[in-house]
């Protein structure tokens, strides 16, 4: 209430206008409570100076002059005037209060509707940044997606330029394996075409060397031997070269042409000077025979004297017990017809043996070396191991060149150089059997395959693989060389196959075991055929030679010690071949020589040399026991060539 907190009449609690004028500053307080009233001043047109007497002036005032202190001045009912003045005072009061009111209602909207307005401005703002905000994410989303769009057109493009290079460089590709693939059939035809040149020019020449070293020929005609020697070396030559490039050239392929041409010409001149030369020689016959008639004629006018007779020696075959002492007159003159093949074939490399050239030495070590050294790795370890041994023979064999001590090596490269490799080749098998299979019995399978496969191609290495056997073991033909008059024992045991050290024989226990080697190898060749041939034809010396071999062998007189060992080495590897193929003929024959033979090389052999034939009963009692002969010891069975 301020300044009228003392006054009489408000603290009385009268009604009317008090009551009235305490209540309106509560409305109005509470409508407006941050309006407050001064108490410092009275109100307008207060009395309250007139109140004051003015001899009061000067002294000091009470601080509070308001309508209370006129109502204890005159308690009595003289203060109307006052009373009416606070009445106005009341109503000035409640003016102002209702204008105060009024002003704050208004300052009150005007506030509201200002912080309405800064709401509004704000959410505006608000409203504004997240439309740019959204435009500038749309924007950039845009772009973002455009530059998406604008790459994946790029890497389309890409993509395709990269498929169309790649198309271009398959294509590419693909002709240049094609125009590859030709070139390499050109060139491979040419190189066929080149070896079978080769292979021709070799064959004219054998036959003319043999032509020109007929007897009784003019010397002028060596000059076409020598001239075949030079066309073939020329060849050979163009033939390692062409090797070493890879392909020949079609120019290498038409001097090769020119020079069979040449051979085929050098051929044709020397036929015609061996038919004047025969016409000649037969002229001169003529001659002779009628100067050897005029002769006759003349000496038949004279006396003569008749000669005495030659003594005709005996060439009935020798038999004692129904056997007999030598083969028969068929088998003697193939083994004699084999040995004569061979001897052949060392006239025809000569030159290459005997040459003092050093070029040609080293062509004959090199062959040497390669057509040995293979056979010499051969073993028991894998068939693939074998096979490629055998690749590489028959390679060189056929022409091709080889890897052999670092260096390519060809039969090409001399034109004896075949027949040297021919003859090598199964001069060294024969030594296998001899010493590896003579130590090892299981080497004989793998040797022997080799040598089958490698016969049936190239059937000369067959043929001189017999003859070397048969020279070296002549009870593989079988044979027993007659006893020469005036031949001395020694002599004689060499041809029988033993050896001579230092002019001493080999012991009988070491011959015996170089014997048993090679008939060995010999039974395995007749059983086996390279598994990787195209299996046409029949063997090149198969089975039906074992019977043979047996039945020879049974019709021979026996000989101790050896025949019990030749005959158990052949029925253990080669008898399970033979009772498959011939069966209840096998049976009889192995009945026979159980009941007929073996008595009769019992009857020969001493107390010392009965091992072998103990070893051949008991393996004849033991196979007619359990009626099989078993698979030998080494044999390859299918798996091997799978490893």
């Amino acid at each position: 209430m301020g300044p009228w907190k003392n006054c009489p009449i408000a603290s009385r609690g009268d009604a009317g206008g008090i009551s009235a004028w305490r209540s309106r500053p509560s409305q109005s307080c509470a409508r407006a409570p941050c309006f407050t009233v001064r108490s410092d001043r009275p109100p307008c047109g207060s009395a309250e100076r007139h109140a004051v007497p003015r001899e009061a002036e000067g002294s000091e005032r009470p601080r509070d002059r308001g309508p209370a202190a006129l109502v204890r001045t005159d308690p009595g009912g003289g203060g109307r005037g006052e009373w009416d003045h606070l009445q106005i005072f009341l109503e000035e009061l409640e003016r102002r209060l209702e204008l105060q009111d009024r002003a704050g209602r208004a300052a009150w909207g005007e506030s509201w509707e200002l912080l309405k307005r800064f709401d509004e401005l704000r959410e505006l703002k608000y409203h504004q940044e997240w439309q740019q905000l959204r435009q500038e994410v749309e924007k950039s989303s845009k772009e973002a997606q455009g530059q998406q769009e604008k790459l994946k057109e790029e890497h389309q493009l890409r993509a395709k330029l990269l498929s169309r290079k790649l198309r271009e460089a398959e294509q590419r590709r693909l002709r240049q394996e094609e125009v590859e693939s030709q070139r390499r059939e050109e060139g491979q035809g040419r190189l066929r075409h080149l070896y079978a040149v080769q292979e021709e020019l070799l064959q004219i020449n054998q036959s003319l060397g043999a032509d020109c070293r007929q007897p009784g020929l003019p010397a002028n005609l060596a000059g076409y031997a020598n001239r075949g020697n030079q066309i073939c070396g020329e060849v050979s030559a163009l033939v390692r070269l062409a090797s070493e490039r890879g392909f020949p050239d079609p120019a290498d392929v038409a001097a090769a042409d020119q020079a069979l041409l040449e051979m085929r010409s050098l051929v044709s001149r020397l036929q015609e000077e061996l038919s004047l030369a025969a016409e000649q020689r037969k002229r001169q016959e003529e001659v002779a025979a009628v100067a050897a008639q005029a002769e006759k004629e003349k000496n038949e006018k004279m006396p003569s004297q008749k000669p005495e007779k030659a003594p005709i020696p005996d060439s009935g075959k020798a038999r004692r017990n129904g056997l007999q002492a030598k083969p028969d007159e068929k088998t003697l003159q193939w083994y004699q017809q084999l040995q004569h093949q061979l001897d052949q074939c060392v006239v025809s490399f000569g030159c290459l043996t005997n040459s003092k050239d050093s070029q040609e030495k080293k062509i004959k070590m090199d062959l040497q070396k390669a057509v040995t050294t293979p056979v010499s790795q051969i073993s028991t370890r894998a068939g693939s191991q074998l096979k490629e041994i055998f690749d590489k023979i028959n390679a060189l064999l056929s022409g091709k060149p080889v890897r052999s001590g670092g260096q390519s090596v060809s039969v090409a490269l001399h034109p004896e150089g075949l027949n040297f490799a021919y003859y090598k080749l199964a001069e060294k098998f024969v030594k296998q059997g001899e010493e590896e299979v003579a130590s090892h019995h299981e080497a004989a399978f793998p040797i022997a395959v080799v040598a089958s496969g490698i016969w049936e191609l190239h059937p000369k290495v067959g043929d001189f693989l017999l003859a070397h056997l048969h020279r070296k073991c002549p009870y593989a033909v079988p044979v027993r060389p007659a006893l020469q008059e005036g031949a001395s024992p020694e002599d004689y045991r060499r041809l029988l196959g033993y050896q001579a050290h230092d002019s001493k024989l080999e012991a009988q226990d070491n011959f015996l075991k170089r014997m048993s080697g090679m008939i060995r190898l010999y039974a395995a060749i007749l059983q086996l055929r390279w598994p990787y041939g195209d299996g046409q034809g029949n063997h090149p010396h198969g089975l039906n030679q074992a019977w043979r071999w047996l039945a020879q062998i049974l019709n021979l007189e026996p000989l101790a010690d050896v025949t019990a060992t030749v005959l158990f080495d052949f029925l253990e590897v080669c008898g399970n071949a033979l009772m498959k193929v011939y069966q209840a003929q096998f049976w009889k024959m192995i009945i026979l020589i159980r009941e007929e033979y073996l008595p009769r090389i019992e009857a020969i052999t001493g107390a010392v040399e009965m091992g072998s034939f103990i070893r051949l009963k008991q393996f004849l009692e033991e196979c007619l026991r359990r009626n099989e002969i078993p698979l030998p010891k080494g044999f390859l069975p299918p798996s091997f060539w799978r490893s």
